[in-house]
């Protein structure tokens, strides 16, 4: 297929380069000269604006927007509203509030347009191992999109005597309307927080196990990155959250090179709004989000290792702690 894709950042850049290698052409544009240059050279199809992409599209065109959520998305896609023709589509990939996707869809649908929204997870490691998508639109504009979604999700199988087959085996799945892939995306995002606040918590217990403060007949000298390791083979806990644990233990065992502060995308507070709303109890993915705001007015190992896993699935970087603050 041809596709549009706005953006060329962490996972942009890399969605576009897993598409190029599935063999779909790809027409890219960011504000960044230099990093449309490397899609280029990966392949793709360079523009230096949304208009000469949107030329560089045939009909019924399909433009991706992947730039951070909020205003820079929606001037993104009000400008291409405004460049499209009816019967093309835009889809949104980033962590937009599943509220704006509902009333985003119904302005485009106004313009004949389509509006396809994409809970996009696997980070900056999506070009290997691929991306998990949950997606909300028309089902006919998401099946017709079916080839993009299926090269850039992990692709993990089916059993061929399985019938009819199902893409949420490969990775993909068509969830609902509009706003129902961010939705389910957003409810993703605050189930993540509380499995890598009990992470965090059960290493520091660990770790303080070591402490002066503890009965010397109960005193243990543990190594977290040999049980982190052991618990990836076999255990009940094991996930890919664990597999990059280890990896920032064996990069650094005391997890001295991250700071502790840990930043919220957004979506953890719009989950628990929404259990609000809800009347749903929601205590584990409460206070995972309360303790992140902890963790920039203290420092400690604890939040060392949430900054080590954001970093590692994600490439976020946190700032360091200014002011006020040990």
């Amino acid at each position: 297929m041809q596709l549009g894709m706005v953006g060329l950042g962490r996972m942009g850049g890399n969605m576009t380069r897993r598409l190029l290698r599935g063999g779909h052409e790809v027409v890219v544009y960011d504000q960044s000269g230099e990093a449309v240059g490397q899609a280029v050279q990966a392949g793709a199809v360079g523009t230096s604006s949304l208009r000469g992409l949107v030329a560089g599209l045939h009909p019924p065109r399909s433009v991706w927007v992947m730039v951070p959520a909020g205003d820079a998305t929606e001037q993104a896609v009000d400008e291409l509203a405004g460049l499209l023709s009816p019967d093309d589509t835009v889809i949104d990939g980033g962590n937009t509030y599943f509220k704006d996707d509902v009333a985003r869809a119904e302005q485009l649908s106004a313009r004949g347009l389509h509006y396809v929204d994409v809970g996009t997870s696997g980070g900056v490691w999506g070009l290997e191992r691929g991306y998990c998508m949950t997606i909300g639109g028309p089902a006919e504009i998401v099946e017709r999109l079916g080839p993009l979604f299926d090269t850039l999700a992990p692709g993990s199988g089916q059993d061929a005597c399985e019938a009819p087959p199902s893409t949420a085996r490969r990775g993909y799945v068509h969830v609902g309307p509009a706003g129902a892939g961010h939705f389910v995306k957003m409810i993703h995002n605050g189930i993540e927080y509380g499995m890598m606040q009990a992470f965090a918590e059960g290493l520091e217990i660990l770790r303080e196990s070591g402490s002066d403060r503890v009965d010397p007949r109960h005193r243990y000298d543990l190594d977290l990155h040999d049980i982190a390791e052991v618990w990836r083979n076999g255990s009940v806990v094991s996930s890919w959250l664990l597999d990059l644990l280890e990896i920032a233990l064996r990069e650094d065992r005391e997890l001295s090179a991250y700071s502790g502060f840990v930043q919220d995308s957004g979506e953890g507070r719009w989950t628990v709004q929404t259990a609000i709303e809800e009347d749903v109890p929601a205590h584990v993915l409460t206070a995972s989000l309360f303790t992140r705001f902890q963790s920039r007015q203290e420092q400690s190992y604890a939040m060392r290792v949430l900054s080590a896993l954001r970093h590692q699935f994600g490439g976020h970087v946190e700032q360091k702690k200014t002011g006020g603050g040990p």
